[in-house]
């Protein structure tokens, strides 16, 4: 039997996912039992109720300060540089990435906690991948940064668990759209930005074809995912660090589409930027049965109700 999370550490709390994870481990938990922390100062209504501490993941010494004040048994490790900020600072996000998971891992072995959660992202994938749908076990040769960290943490997680015995797990992440929080420059980020633009101003012009076909998921699933596989009994998982994760594949001209149902008026062109090289190399789909066979995961939303429940929150989020 697996142990129990009492007291929760986020890395990257102010992030796309690690907010709105953040909120939803307050609500399961407690949010006596969970701390925030980031980089940089994050929103009142971010850890409104839970501490909130600032954190630099590349200092190993922070982390043990907070791990020992809080006492601390858990961690979701959601920092990170992203693929597109990846390129252009490709130092900074090896740092980062690489680093501070190493930090991470480290302080759990030395401290024996009970789990650790560390995600990783379509971009292990790469142009050796096949892409309709990408299997489980791939060659994973990507082409940026961001997914050769992304490789190398699965591996680094993987060994922790048969070396040391520390309980780590992670999904590979495909791109996530948000009604709350902006994205952290990624090469999806399009998939988010069209609907503030849309609803806005009736226009977007979007940084990748119109054919583009990615694999997404709606926030809402993002979370039940990550929080299933982490309460899930150690002794189901086959896998531990590198399970696919998969919602709904769509092209950028069918999400802008399925806008125009509701927002008749809008349009969309399409200016691909040095992005698309990014987009082309990760798969169209991704066969995700490891997931759903050792820990039971199922989506709840598919292109149209993302679509419809994203209009919604955004309409009002913005006043519209």
């Amino acid at each position: 039997m697996s142990k129990t999370m009492h007291r929760i550490l986020v890395t990257g709390a102010a992030g796309q996912i690690g907010s709105e994870l953040t909120a939803t481990l307050c609500e399961r938990y407690g949010s006596e039992n969970v701390l925030a922390t980031d980089h940089r100062e994050a929103s009142a209504s971010l850890h409104e109720g839970c501490s909130f501490e600032r954190l630099d993941v590349t200092d190993k010494k922070q982390i043990e300060i907070l791990i020992d004040r809080y006492e601390i048994d858990t961690v979701f490790h959601m920092a990170a540089i992203l693929s597109a900020i990846g390129e252009e600072k490709p130092q900074l996000a090896w740092q980062v990435n690489m680093g501070g998971l190493y930090n991470v891992l480290e302080v759990a072995r030395e401290r024996n906690l009970v789990r650790v959660f560390s995600p990783s992202s379509i971009a292990v994938f790469g142009p050796e991948t096949p892409p309709d749908p990408a299997p489980q076990t791939p060659p994973l040769r990507p082409t940026t940064m961001y997914g050769l960290t992304k490789v190398a943490g699965e591996l680094l997680g993987d060994y922790y668990v048969h070396r040391f015995g520390l309980d780590v797990r992670g999904v590979r992440y495909p791109g996530i759209i948000s009604s709350e929080t902006l994205p952290g420059g990624g090469t999806t980020d399009y998939a988010v930005e069209v609907f503030y633009e849309a609803l806005r101003k009736k226009h977007y012009t979007c940084f990748v074809r119109e054919d583009t076909v990615l694999p997404m998921m709606y926030m809402p699933d993002c979370i039940q995912a990550t929080i299933d596989l982490m309460e899930t009994d150690f002794g189901r998982l086959v896998h531990h660090c590198d399970f696919n994760l998969a919602s709904m594949s769509f092209s950028a001209g069918e999400l802008a589409a399925e806008i125009t149902k509701h927002i008749p008026e809008f349009t969309c062109n399409y200016k691909p930027d040095k992005r698309q090289t990014i987009a082309d190399s990760w798969p169209h789909a991704i066969d995700d049965s490891a997931a759903r066979d050792e820990w039971g995961w199922k989506p709840s939303y598919d292109l149209p109700s993302m679509t419809e429940d994203m209009i919604s929150r955004l309409s009002k989020k913005i006043g519209l």
